[in-house]
Protein backbone atom coordinates (compact mmCIF):
# COMPACT_ATOMS: atom_id res chain seq x y z
CA UNK A 1 0.00 0.00 0.00
CA UNK A 2 1.42 3.27 -1.11
CA UNK A 3 2.04 5.94 1.76
CA UNK A 4 3.58 9.19 1.87
CA UNK A 5 7.58 8.54 2.46
CA UNK A 6 7.99 10.91 5.27
CA UNK A 7 5.03 9.31 7.37
CA UNK A 8 6.72 5.81 6.37
CA UNK A 9 10.42 7.15 7.59
CA UNK A 10 8.63 8.67 10.75
CA UNK A 11 6.59 5.54 11.63
CA UNK A 12 10.11 3.66 11.62
CA UNK A 13 11.49 5.78 14.62
CA UNK A 14 13.74 7.40 11.98
CA UNK A 15 13.01 10.82 12.67
CA UNK A 16 9.49 13.15 13.00
CA UNK A 17 7.43 14.19 10.23
CA UNK A 18 9.29 17.51 9.80
CA UNK A 19 13.00 15.97 9.97
CA UNK A 20 11.61 13.14 7.57
CA UNK A 21 10.90 16.14 5.16
CA UNK A 22 14.12 17.73 5.31
CA UNK A 23 15.83 14.47 4.99
CA UNK A 24 13.99 13.91 1.76
CA UNK A 25 14.47 17.23 0.91
CA UNK A 26 18.27 17.45 1.26
CA UNK A 27 19.17 13.58 -1.19
CA UNK A 28 19.65 11.63 1.73
CA UNK A 29 16.07 8.80 1.00
CA UNK A 30 16.70 6.75 -1.95
CA UNK A 31 13.73 4.29 -2.97
CA UNK A 32 14.93 1.01 -4.90
CA UNK A 33 18.02 2.99 -5.23
CA UNK A 34 17.11 6.07 -6.79
CA UNK A 35 17.24 9.07 -4.90
CA UNK A 36 13.86 11.14 -4.13
CA UNK A 37 13.90 14.51 -3.44
CA UNK A 38 10.70 16.02 -3.79
CA UNK A 39 8.33 16.24 -0.92
CA UNK A 40 5.09 13.99 -1.08
CA UNK A 41 6.45 11.18 -3.05
CA UNK A 42 4.95 7.86 -1.81
CA UNK A 43 6.04 4.14 -1.46
CA UNK A 44 5.07 0.89 -0.36
CA UNK A 45 6.74 -0.38 3.01
CA UNK A 46 6.18 -3.54 2.16
CA UNK A 47 7.77 -3.66 -1.30
CA UNK A 48 9.92 -1.23 -1.73
CA UNK A 49 13.68 -1.01 -0.53
CA UNK A 50 14.13 2.50 1.07
CA UNK A 51 17.41 4.14 2.58
CA UNK A 52 17.80 6.86 4.94
CA UNK A 53 21.58 7.74 4.91
CA UNK A 54 22.26 4.55 3.46
CA UNK A 55 21.03 2.48 5.60
CA UNK A 56 18.45 0.18 4.63
CA UNK A 57 15.08 0.92 6.37
CA UNK A 58 13.03 -1.78 8.23
CA UNK A 59 9.98 -1.53 8.37
CA UNK A 60 7.75 0.54 11.06
CA UNK A 61 8.99 -0.06 14.87
CA UNK A 62 6.87 -0.81 17.68
CA UNK A 63 5.84 2.27 18.62
CA UNK A 64 7.45 3.38 22.31
CA UNK A 65 6.61 5.85 24.55
CA UNK A 66 8.58 7.51 27.70
CA UNK A 67 8.35 10.20 29.91
CA UNK A 68 11.21 11.91 31.92
CA UNK A 69 12.53 14.13 34.66
CA UNK A 70 14.99 15.72 32.88
CA UNK A 71 17.77 17.30 34.90
CA UNK A 72 19.58 20.60 34.29
CA UNK A 73 23.08 20.13 32.31
CA UNK A 74 21.42 17.89 29.36
CA UNK A 75 20.85 19.13 25.78
CA UNK A 76 17.04 17.45 24.69
CA UNK A 77 18.83 16.76 20.99
CA UNK A 78 20.16 13.62 19.59
CA UNK A 79 23.20 14.90 19.55
CA UNK A 80 25.65 17.42 20.60
CA UNK A 81 28.36 18.85 18.55
CA UNK A 82 29.72 20.43 22.05
CA UNK A 83 30.27 17.49 23.58
CA UNK A 84 27.22 17.46 26.55
CA UNK A 85 25.13 15.23 27.50
CA UNK A 86 21.88 14.43 26.08
CA UNK A 87 18.53 12.75 27.83
CA UNK A 88 19.56 9.80 25.18
CA UNK A 89 22.26 9.34 28.00
CA UNK A 90 19.88 8.65 30.83
CA UNK A 91 17.45 6.25 28.89
CA UNK A 92 20.03 3.48 30.14
CA UNK A 93 18.35 -0.12 28.93
CA UNK A 94 15.85 1.34 26.55
CA UNK A 95 16.91 -0.10 23.08
CA UNK A 96 14.16 1.22 21.13
CA UNK A 97 15.26 4.35 18.99
CA UNK A 98 12.82 7.26 20.70
CA UNK A 99 13.72 11.36 20.34
CA UNK A 100 12.04 14.01 22.35
CA UNK A 101 9.06 15.58 21.72
CA UNK A 102 9.66 19.48 21.76
CA UNK A 103 12.57 20.73 23.76
CA UNK A 104 13.57 22.05 27.47
CA UNK A 105 16.80 23.96 26.89
CA UNK A 106 20.37 22.96 28.66
CA UNK A 107 19.20 24.92 31.88
CA UNK A 108 15.82 24.01 31.95
CA UNK A 109 14.44 20.53 33.85
CA UNK A 110 11.03 19.05 34.08
CA UNK A 111 8.80 16.78 32.22
CA UNK A 112 9.59 15.67 28.68
CA UNK A 113 8.16 13.44 26.41
CA UNK A 114 10.21 11.09 24.10
CA UNK A 115 8.93 8.16 21.52
CA UNK A 116 9.54 6.65 17.83
CA UNK A 117 5.55 7.52 17.11
CA UNK A 118 5.77 10.36 14.56
CA UNK A 119 2.36 11.33 13.74
CA UNK A 120 1.72 11.77 17.53
CA UNK A 121 4.60 13.89 18.02
CA UNK A 122 3.98 16.08 14.93
CA UNK A 123 0.41 16.57 16.40
CA UNK A 124 1.13 17.30 19.63
CA UNK A 125 4.26 20.53 18.46
CA UNK A 126 2.38 21.90 16.16
CA UNK A 127 1.00 25.26 16.47
CA UNK A 128 -2.68 24.43 15.94
CA UNK A 129 -2.74 21.78 18.24
CA UNK A 130 -2.08 24.70 21.73
CA UNK A 131 -1.42 21.18 24.14
CA UNK A 132 -0.97 23.31 27.49
CA UNK A 133 2.34 23.14 29.00
CA UNK A 134 2.62 24.18 32.76
CA UNK A 135 5.83 25.20 34.71
CA UNK A 136 7.75 26.69 37.41
CA UNK A 137 9.78 29.50 37.22
CA UNK A 138 11.88 31.69 39.67
CA UNK A 139 12.16 34.91 38.78
CA UNK A 140 15.65 37.00 39.41
CA UNK A 141 13.40 40.13 41.76
CA UNK A 142 10.20 40.99 41.75
CA UNK A 143 7.75 41.49 39.20
CA UNK A 144 5.06 44.59 39.35
CA UNK A 145 1.64 43.54 39.19
CA UNK A 146 1.15 45.29 35.92
CA UNK A 147 4.08 43.36 34.49
CA UNK A 148 2.83 40.15 35.46
CA UNK A 149 -0.83 41.24 33.88
CA UNK A 150 1.34 41.96 30.35
CA UNK A 151 2.89 38.65 30.51
CA UNK A 152 -1.01 36.95 31.09
CA UNK A 153 -2.38 39.27 28.08
CA UNK A 154 0.44 38.18 25.84
CA UNK A 155 4.02 40.28 24.79
CA UNK A 156 6.08 41.16 21.86
CA UNK A 157 8.85 39.05 21.51
CA UNK A 158 11.63 40.69 19.38
CA UNK A 159 14.55 38.82 17.70
CA UNK A 160 17.03 40.26 15.45
CA UNK A 161 16.43 39.58 12.13
CA UNK A 162 13.16 38.06 12.46
CA UNK A 163 9.54 39.65 12.65
CA UNK A 164 8.61 40.72 16.38
CA UNK A 165 5.68 38.19 17.51
CA UNK A 166 2.87 38.89 20.48
CA UNK A 167 3.04 35.48 22.64
CA UNK A 168 -0.59 34.00 23.17
CA UNK A 169 -2.58 34.46 26.20
CA UNK A 170 -0.79 33.05 29.22
CA UNK A 171 -1.86 31.90 32.57
CA UNK A 172 0.46 32.90 35.32
CA UNK A 173 0.20 32.21 39.47
CA UNK A 174 2.14 32.86 42.42
CA UNK A 175 3.06 30.16 44.30
CA UNK A 176 5.84 31.66 46.22
CA UNK A 177 6.14 34.81 47.77
CA UNK A 178 9.99 35.64 47.85
CA UNK A 179 12.50 38.75 47.01
CA UNK A 180 12.65 35.96 43.81
CA UNK A 181 9.46 34.34 43.28
CA UNK A 182 8.32 31.53 41.80
CA UNK A 183 5.51 31.30 39.49
CA UNK A 184 3.31 29.01 38.22
CA UNK A 185 3.37 29.61 34.42
CA UNK A 186 0.63 27.71 31.68
CA UNK A 187 1.54 28.19 27.84
CA UNK A 188 -0.46 26.76 24.95
CA UNK A 189 2.59 27.42 22.79
CA UNK A 190 6.27 26.43 22.10
CA UNK A 191 8.55 29.26 21.03
CA UNK A 192 12.52 29.08 21.70
CA UNK A 193 13.60 30.07 25.19
CA UNK A 194 9.64 31.86 24.97
CA UNK A 195 9.32 31.62 29.47
CA UNK A 196 12.86 33.23 29.51
CA UNK A 197 12.39 35.81 26.64
CA UNK A 198 8.64 37.14 28.41
CA UNK A 199 10.04 37.58 31.75
CA UNK A 200 12.92 39.46 29.74
CA UNK A 201 10.85 41.80 28.33
CA UNK A 202 8.95 42.85 31.44
CA UNK A 203 12.11 43.34 33.14
CA UNK A 204 13.34 40.10 34.82
CA UNK A 205 15.55 37.12 34.32
CA UNK A 206 14.35 33.74 35.09
CA UNK A 207 16.95 31.74 37.65
CA UNK A 208 15.06 28.12 37.13
CA UNK A 209 12.12 26.41 34.66
CA UNK A 210 10.96 23.19 35.73
CA UNK A 211 8.41 21.58 33.63
CA UNK A 212 5.32 20.05 35.98
CA UNK A 213 2.87 19.16 33.43
CA UNK A 214 2.74 18.48 29.50
CA UNK A 215 -1.31 18.06 28.30
CA UNK A 216 -2.51 15.28 30.37
CA UNK A 217 0.96 14.33 31.93
CA UNK A 218 2.40 15.57 35.24
CA UNK A 219 5.40 15.37 36.90
CA UNK A 220 5.36 12.42 38.87
CA UNK A 221 9.49 11.36 38.64
CA UNK A 222 12.59 11.93 40.41
CA UNK A 223 15.41 14.07 38.76
CA UNK A 224 17.11 11.92 35.93
CA UNK A 225 14.33 9.41 36.03
CA UNK A 226 12.02 7.91 33.43
CA UNK A 227 9.21 5.43 32.74
CA UNK A 228 6.91 4.34 29.88
CA UNK A 229 3.76 5.44 29.68
CA UNK A 230 0.67 3.67 30.61
CA UNK A 231 -1.48 3.06 27.53
CA UNK A 232 -4.17 5.11 29.16
CA UNK A 233 -2.09 7.88 28.96
CA UNK A 234 -0.98 7.70 25.41
CA UNK A 235 -4.70 7.26 24.86
CA UNK A 236 -4.92 10.89 26.25
CA UNK A 237 -2.16 11.99 24.67
CA UNK A 238 -3.34 11.47 21.40
CA UNK A 239 -7.13 12.97 22.15
CA UNK A 240 -4.79 16.01 23.14
CA UNK A 241 -2.95 16.35 19.97
CA UNK A 242 -5.87 16.38 17.86
CA UNK A 243 -7.94 19.06 16.10
CA UNK A 244 -10.63 20.53 18.00
CA UNK A 245 -9.57 19.50 21.38
CA UNK A 246 -10.61 21.41 24.31
CA UNK A 247 -6.82 22.90 24.91
CA UNK A 248 -6.60 26.08 26.53
CA UNK A 249 -4.08 27.90 29.09
CA UNK A 250 -6.88 28.01 31.76
CA UNK A 251 -5.96 24.58 33.62
CA UNK A 252 -6.42 24.27 37.10
CA UNK A 253 -3.98 25.38 39.46
CA UNK A 254 -1.43 22.93 40.98
CA UNK A 255 -0.38 22.89 44.00
CA UNK A 256 3.30 22.48 45.02
CA UNK A 257 3.80 18.91 47.05
CA UNK A 258 6.02 20.71 49.32
CA UNK A 259 8.33 23.45 49.70
CA UNK A 260 11.45 20.73 48.38
CA UNK A 261 9.81 21.43 45.06
CA UNK A 262 11.35 25.32 45.18
CA UNK A 263 14.78 24.80 46.99
CA UNK A 264 18.31 26.05 46.03
CA UNK A 265 19.28 22.53 44.84
CA UNK A 266 20.12 22.54 40.42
Amino acid sequence: MLERLHKIIAAAGIASRRKAEALITSGQVAVNGKTVTELGSKADPEVDHIRVAGKLLRGPERHAYFVMNKPRGYVTTLSDPEGRPTVLDLLQGVHTRVYPVGRLDYASEGLLLLTNDGSLAHRLTRAASHVPKTYHVKVSGKPAAHAIAALRDGVVLREKGARPVKTAPARIHLLRDAPNPWYEVTLIEGRNRQIRRMFKEVGHDVEKIRRVRYGPLELDLEPGRYRALRPREVEKLRRAGQPGASNTADQPRRKPASNRSHDERP
